[in-house]
């Protein structure tokens, strides 16, 4: 029983960081373009020249 007082601020700090990494990464718009990644794994580059 006394470790909950250990493990509950732990566990809510985790949480909070969890948190602020989630919301900086919407600040930064990593999830501003979920279909374009897709689409450029399927698209042919033909920009570079083929290596001989």
């Amino acid at each position: 029983m006394n470790m909950l007082i250990y493990l509950i601020p732990i566990a809510l700090f985790m949480g909070g960081v969890g948190l602020a990494a989630f919301l900086w990464s919407l600040g930064n718009g990593q999830y501003d373009d979920l279909q374009g990644a897709a689409w450029r794994v399927l698209a042919d580059d033909e920009s570079d020249p083929p290596k001989s």
